[in-house]
Formats: structure tokens, sequence, C-alpha cells
């Protein structure tokens, strides 16, 4: 930052203190009404919005979704468990529920699918309705019950309907599933209204209801925590009740600030943007005490309050500015990636940090001198004014050993953590990627302890989705879909015959009858019309040329024919009216993995004559997977190269030092290392949510280690190596340690958060502020001296203009 320009900062925070401080008071107001535009998004669509393969099943759903002139239907599903639910009173209990669902006409039931209709099928095949196939059931005896779903399970006919242990011999089984269906329209509530029908009938049933909201819960548990906790730590850091209240109005300005711009410039927040929070909250409090701390050094030594102050922005303006440049060049740095949230995220981020940089670095320091000035006028009592790391105390003995080491043995120390830092390295390589809905599930039973808190903060006891979903993730079979759609000339004579031809031989994913893969289409309707309709049977002989049952010669006439009977419906979900698109829908293993369903759709689509992408849930997934590890992959690069230029520029415009720039690189690559190292240990993945745990881990480690850098660069003209050494790692830790108590007190306790993906990020956030305060304060200190000892050695030895500052510096040792 120039020196003009701190200059001009520093006489009007001398001049005019309390006018500086009204602006930015107004401005505040002025970004509060950006909150009231401040749009939101939410749910996970959001992040595959652009993939491939979602615009595929966009497609699919625009086309074949509403074929019947409505939304698409849905489905409610209902667990049964308790004794065996192939016994005949848990068959009728099963049925008895059916029929009163279907009798409820706001519930619009099209159909059920469950193991009770199986058996009683295979009991009397002429019922047509629940109610027949109730009777059928109650006039079997059980050993007719029984030899019935022997029958059905020899025959593989009850599929995913009942549970995996299911016994054949001895007609048993520990849990069944209903499917009911239900028609077009919006029904509000429609699990709880399902549920309230099912009660009506004695049973261990239950429908499996709504994804909880455990955002909310958590964000209602720890924000008042982290509140209490930060503020707790700055009363600590600050001892002093006018600066607590200047630290924290300063972090509500820079939030409001940050949030405000975003909804001015049309940013929509999403879910992301939750991590801003404590990222702002890490950087603000850090350079909160870092403004307040440096005052004070000045003050103790008996300056007075605007010399004290011209020093104090005269350091840390240019260690902010560094700091907001690198951070903002990191966060910038996603603007690589494919994915729009992370884009705005990047942008926002920026935004946060240039915000907390103005405040922090104007604001706090003007609304000082004119909240100091006021208390000298008049007889306001004094607090705590002493600086943390002062001389003597114990913090400092601490903070001093890292400048110890570094006199005596930094080389050593150097080549122990590079070794260490390339062994965190090759293991972190193995960090596993995953994206699904998972990674923002709750457990089952929320902890006793949290039991224990006062209402609204206690979160529920349970969540019974998640006791649901795992219910039937434990006892069913798992089968997945694989749409493919397809885009051509359908109407061509060879069309039906290269969609059925592609399912021959499928990839091992793919579920199989025979040879052929198990798949619904257009194909499968036409077989399915022409074993019902004789008229239609003859017309698909007369243009089936090899006589496999799949017309090959006018396609036009056979589909005409088709669409004009009472299989339309089913037709038009399959092949658009026009005849120029198409959706073929293949079973794959439900546990199969997403990329080995990803690559087996691709090699699905690879068969067909004519384009054809394959999309379904698992294959989205895995496409944004795949997404994010790139994002990270590039951002990371981008960011420690172009941080890495950065910090060479300023510090070679700034101390004439170029190399103290590179320096100030090998904390922050320490830190994310061993930050990713940590969390393929703990068994952490790369999702949406905790891949920004490097762009925050970058910001930390930035900030922390220029903080020190530049203190050590700017004790250094005027004292010995070793006492700059000291003075750096005593006055700039001090302040650090502050820093790292607040933020690992006030955003590590989110691993308190009933989310998991909220918990894993304060989990990571507290490791990286510690892992960034120790690189910084104990490792730094050895990079600095060999980085001092080689500059000087290369003057010494070329006197080469462009070297760094003179090797021998006032009273170097």
């Amino acid at each position: 930052m120039g020196a003009r320009a701190i200059e001009w900062v520093d006489d009007r925070i001398a001049a005019h203190p309390g006018k500086v401080a009204l602006v930015f008071l107004a401005l505040t107001v002025v970004f509060v009404g950006g909150l009231g535009t401040l749009d939101s998004e939410s749910g996970s669509s959001q992040f595959t919005a652009d993939l491939e393969s979602a615009e595929a099943m966009e497609e699919i759903n625009r086309e074949f979704g509403a074929s019947f002139g409505g939304d698409p239907t849905t489905a409610s599903t209902i667990l049964h468990d308790g004794g065996n639910v192939l016994a005949k009173p848990a068959l009728v209990r099963s049925l008895r529920a059916q029929e009163r669902l279907a009798a409820h006409d706001d519930l619009r039931v099209t159909g059920t699918t469950s193991a009770a209709g199986v058996v009683a099928t295979r009991l009397d095949p002429s019922a047509a309705t629940l109610e027949a196939k109730r009777r059928a059931v109650e006039r079997a005896t059980p050993s007719e019950i029984d030899a019935a779903v022997r029958e059905a399970a020899a025959a593989d006919a009850f599929g995913t309907t009942v549970s995996e242990d299911v016994n054949a011999e001895s007609a048993t089984a520990s849990a069944a599933k209903t499917t009911v269906t239900h028609g077009v329209g919006e029904l509000s509530d429609r699990e709880r209204r399902v549920q309230a029908v099912v009660d009506t009938v004695p049973g261990e049933m239950r429908v499996l209801g709504d994804s909880p909201n455990t955002m909310a819960d958590s964000l209602l548990l720890v924000v008042p925590a982290a509140l209490v906790l930060i503020v707790a730590f700055l009363i600590v850091a600050f001892r002093d009740p006018f600066d607590l209240c200047l630290g924290v109005l300063s972090l509500v300005m820079a939030i409001l600030w940050t949030f405000g711009a975003t909804g001015l410039v049309g940013i929509p927040f999403n879910m992301l943007m939750v991590a801003l929070v404590p990222l702002l909250i890490a950087v603000g409090v850090d350079f909160g005490i870092h403004s307040i701390n440096r005052y004070r050094e000045e003050r103790v030594d008996g300056r007075g309050i605007v010399p004290s102050m011209r020093t104090t922005t005269d350091q840390l303006l240019v260690a902010f500015f560094i700091v907001t440049g690198t951070t903002v060049i990191g966060f910038l740095s996603n603007l690589a990636s494919a994915l729009e949230p992370i884009r705005d995220f990047g942008v926002v981020a920026a935004i946060g940090i240039v915000a907390t940089f103005l405040v922090f670095g104007i604001f706090l320091p003007a609304a000082k001198v004119y909240l100091d000035g006021v208390r000298e006028r008049y007889p306001i009592p004094a607090f705590g004014r002493t600086p943390l790391g002062a001389d003597e105390s114990a913090l400092s003995r601490v903070l001093s050993s890292g400048a110890v080491v570094a006199n005596r043995a930094p080389a050593l120390l150097l080549a122990v953590m590079i070794v260490a830092t390339l062994g965190a390295g090759v293991y972190a390589t193995g960090i596993g990627t995953g994206f699904s809905t998972d990674d923002f599930q709750p457990a089952e039973e929320t902890p006793d302890a949290l039991q224990t808190l006062p209402e609204p903060f206690a979160p529920p006891e349970s969540y019974p989705y998640v006791r649901d979903t795992n219910f039937r993730d434990r006892h069913f079979e798992s089968s997945g879909r694989v749409m493919m759609y397809v885009r051509g000339q359908l109407d061509e004579d060879h069309a039906l015959a290269a969609i059925h031809a592609a399912g021959r031989d499928p990839p091992g994913a793919v579920e199989r009858d025979g040879r052929q893969a198990e798949a619904r289409s257009i194909v499968s309707v036409i077989e399915s019309r022409a074993a019902a309709d004789s008229e239609f049977r003859a017309l698909v002989a007369r243009n089936d040329a090899d006589d496999d049952g799949i017309p090959d010669d006018n396609l036009d006439e056979v589909y005409d024919a088709l669409l004009s009977s009472p299989a339309r419906d089913r037709a038009l979900q399959y092949v658009d009216a026009d005849r120029g698109s198409a959706k073929v829908a293949y079973t794959v293993d439900g546990d199969a993995d997403p990329s080995t369903v990803a690559a087996d759709g691709a090699e699905l689509a690879a068969e067909y004559p004519y384009p054809a992408t394959a999309t379904g849930g698992k294959i989205i997934w895995n496409e944004a997977s795949t997404l994010i590890m790139q994002t990270v992959v590039q951002s990371l690069a981008i960011t420690l190269v172009g941080a890495a230029l950065f910090l060479v520029v300023v510090y070679w415009v700034l101390e004439d030092s170029p190399t103290l720039g590179l320096a100030n690189v090998v904390p922050i690559a320490m830190t994310v290392t061993f930050v990713v190292a940590t969390m393929r240990y703990v068994g952490v993945t790369f999702n949406v949510f905790n891949a920004m745990i490097l762009s925050l881990t970058i910001g930390l480690g930035i900030d922390y280690s220029v903080h020190v850098t530049h203190r050590f660069a700017d004790e250094l003209e005027r004292r010995p190596l070793s006492e700059a050494l000291v003075r750096a790692t005593r006055g700039t830790g001090g302040a650090l340690t502050g820093s790292l108590l607040t933020t690992v007190g006030g955003v590590g306790v989110l691993v308190l958060a009933v989310n998991p993906a909220i918990g894993v990020f304060g989990l990571l956030t507290m490791l990286s502020v510690c892992y960034a305060y120790l690189t910084s304060v104990f490792v730094l200190p050895s990079v600095l001296v060999v980085q001092h000892r080689v500059a000087s050695w290369w003057q010494a030895e070329t006197g080469d203009l462009l070297a760094d500052r003179p090797a021998v510096t006032p009273g170097d040792d």
C-alpha cells in the first residue's frame, strides 16, 4: 500500500476521526438497505444446474414428465416391520391401509405396489381391486398364504417390496415396503396426511417423511453459543468494555457490508455463503486484535493517542493490504469453477475481505482515536491497556520459543518440517470426493448432552426420517435408474431396433434379464400393447422384418396407432409426439459406486446411433463431484501461484526483498497440506461445502504469516536479527494468540451442529486456524532466518542491484 495513501489515511484519522467514523456508519445504513434485495437459493439442485447430465434430466422431465397434463406423479413409501410381515394378519393390515388411502380423494392415489398385493394376486389372479385382494387374503388359510409366499419368492415376484432376509422355505420376512403413487397436482404436507390414514390401521407401519431442516436446527443451536464464546474471548483479549464494543461493532459492520453489497450487485445467497460468516469473524477478529494490540504497544511506551495510532496504521495497513490482496486472489480463483454457486461464493468472499479491510483498517482506528480522546477529556476510568504477549509474561516466553529455535538451528527445524510436509502431502493425495444428500443428514439420535439445553436451543431428540431411511437401506435391496435421453429421427426404420440393441450385453452395474438390460422404453410399451391388443399385434407383425417383436418398417404408422390407443399416456412417457426424442430407463444396482454408474451410463450411451446422454441421480452427483475436485485443484494452484507472485511483488516494492514473499508462502503451503491430510485421516471427503475449507485455510494462513513477516521486516530495519525475531513473535504472536482463541472458540462451536456438513466445517476451520497459528509462530521464524541469510549471501556474492536489502542491518549479529 503506497506511502502517500497511508499518509492520507493517517491525516484523516488524526484530524477528523469523528467524521471518518460517521461516514462509515452512514455507508453501513446504505448496505443494510441492500439486505432487503438479497435473494436466496436453496437445495442441492443449484450445484448441478449447468451440468450436462442435469440438463438432460431437465429435458426428460420437461418432455416426458408432464405427459398426463400436469406435474409428474409422486410417491409415498410406507415401511412395515414387527414380526413376520408375510403372515396373514400383517398382509391384511397392509391391504386395508392401502384401501383407506385410495378412498381419500384428496390423496389422489393412482396405484400401489406391495408384498401383500403380490401374495393376493398369487392367491386369486382375478383380484383387480384392493378390496378384492384383501378379501382373497382374508379367505385364505395360513398354509395357503405360505404356499403363495413361497411361489412368489421362487419367481422373484416380490422385487424390492420385502426385505433381503425373506425366507421362501419358512415364508417369512422381517420388513416390507409399500409404494403409493399419487396423481398430478400439488399436495401439501402429503406424508403427514398419509401417516394419519395409516395410523387408523393397527400395526407397525410408518411413512417415510421429508428430510429434516437440520440447517435451521443447527444455526439455532450454534449461533448463540458462538456469539457468547466470541464475546467472552474478546473480553479476555481486549480487557476493556469500550474496545470490546468497538470490536463487536466493527465485526457487525463488516458482515452487513458484505451481504448488503451482495444484495446490491444481485448475487443470490446460497448455502456455501454460510461459511463466510465464520471467515469474516476470523479475519475481522484478527485485524481488530492486531490493531488494538499494536496501538497499546505504543501507548505503554508513553506515546500520545495520535502518534501511537499513526505508528499502528503505518505498519498494519500495509499488512492488512497484503492479507486482503492475497486472500482476494485466493477467493477469485473460484471463478474458474464450472459450478455457479462456487463462483458466486468466490466473488462474495472477495467483497467480504475488502469490506473487512476497510472497516478494520480505517473505521476502527478512527473510532478508537475519537473514543480515547473523549476518555482523556472526561473522568472515564481506565481498564486493561497492556498488550497481549507483553515482555516477561508466560505467554511471551512461549511465543519466543520459535525465535529461539530459529536463532540456533533454523535449517534443522526446516528440514524436519519439510519432510513432515512431504509425507503429509503424499498421504493427502488419497483423500476422496463425495457429493450426496447424505452429507447433510444428521444422526438418528442427537447426543444426550444437547438435550439438556433449554428451549428453543435444544435440537429434536431424534430424526424419524433418518431412522426410517437407515431402516430402508439396511433391509431392502436398493435399485436405481439410469435415464437415457436420446435425440434423433426416431421414425426411421431402424430406430426402435437400435434402442433395443443398445441394451444388449450391458455393463456390470446395469441389471439384466439374460443378455438384455432391464429397461423401460417405447419398445416395452409397444410389446405390452401388442400383448393386449390383437389388432395392434398384427400391425407390429406386418412391419417386423426379422420377427423379433420390434417393428422395423412404417414406424410412423405404428406410432400413430399406439398414440391413438389407451396406451397413449404410457407411450408419451418414453417418446415425444414429434418422434424427435426418447427416454429409456435402465435399472442399475443401487449399491454401485456413482463413478461406476456414470461410466456404465456413458458406455450405454455410446451404443446408440443417435446423440444420447445418460443421466440420473448418481450420474449427476458424480459429475458434480468430479467438477468439485477439478475446482479444488485449479483454485489451489491459482491461489498459491497468484498469492506467491503478489507477495513477491509487494515485498519487493515495499521492502526491496522479493524473497520475503516466497518465505511468506512456506507456512501457507504447510497449513494447506496438513489440513487436507487431516481431512483424510478423520474420514472427511471433499464435497461442495467443505471444499471451501481450502480457500479459508489459505486466507487464514496468509493472514497469520503476513502479520509475522511484516512485523519482522519492520523490526529488522531498527534492530539486530535475533531481537527483531523476538519482538515480532512476541508482539504479533500475542495478537495471533488472541485471534486463535477467539476464532477456535467462536467458530469451533460449529462442531456441535446436528447438520454434519456444518459440524465438519467447524472442525476443519479449527484445524485451519491451529495449523496457521503454529506454522506462523513457530516455523516461520526459521524460514525468515534462512531467507535472510540466503539473501544476504546472494548479495555479497553477486552485488546484484536487484538483490535483497544489504546483508548487514544496524546492529546485526
